[in-house]
């Protein structure tokens, strides 16, 4: 084994090894791919399965307009004889045998084209209950990953640890706001005397200079 090929073995091991891991983590992705796929392939189906119902069309019509031309000529060649063109007689002889040897290969063809596309409709229906039975799947899955992320955070929400936690919190944002409201009291009412007093001793000295006066 040269250095290229173990190169490449060893890219496309990682590669795997990722694939995996991915698909461990998000099962709901790698449906949603894998469904993707069914659903490409099942198109490419129905399109085989029409074009094999325009052929059975094809080999239907071309099967009788053979079949017709042969007893076309074989009426030709009857009048033909009736009337003693020998050599026009052998003539629509060898079109209706022509004719004939046409119309029966086409109606072997056209049986087996009229069996090959039943059975394609069939399976072709296989594949559409399939990839219906697959959709339904996935919405089962989708389910139970949104229940079991619920029941996760849930879960988290009514750990004793985080439920501690959060009630820690909401007790330092209670002492927080208890205190912020007392500075704004404090503050309020330290402006509140601060002008009465200011007021006050306006009055005073007001009442001093008139009694002086």
């Amino acid at each position: 084994m040269n250095l290229f090929t173990r190169i490449k073995n060893a890219v496309a091991a990682d590669f795997h090894e990722l694939l995996d891991q991915k698909e461990q983590k998000n099962p709901i992705a790698l449906l949603n791919q894998y469904l993707r796929q069914c659903e490409h392939e099942t198109e490419k189906v129905r399109k085989l399965v029409e074009r094999q119902y325009l052929l059975k069309e094809e080999f239907t019509r071309e099967y009788r307009h053979a079949s017709e031309m042969a007893a076309k000529r074989k009426h030709q060649a009857d009048i033909a004889s009736q009337a003693g063109e020998s050599e026009l007689h052998q003539f629509a002889l060898n079109e209706q045998e022509q004719y004939e040897e046409r119309a029966a290969k086409l109606n072997e063809s056209l049986q087996k084209a009229t069996q090959q596309l039943d059975e394609l409709e069939q399976k072709y229906e296989e594949m559409k209950h399939k990839l219906k039975d697959m959709h339904i799947k996935r919405m089962e899955l989708m389910g139970r990953e949104n229940v079991a992320r619920a029941h996760h955070r849930m879960n988290q929400v009514l750990d004793t640890n985080y439920s501690t936690k959060s009630v820690t919190r909401f007790e330092e944002m209670e002492s927080y706001l208890d205190r912020l409201e007392h500075q704004v009291n404090s503050s309020y009412h330290r402006n509140t005397i601060d002008g009465r007093i200011a007021q006050l001793e306006k009055e005073l000295s007001k009442q001093e200079a008139r009694s002086i006066s």
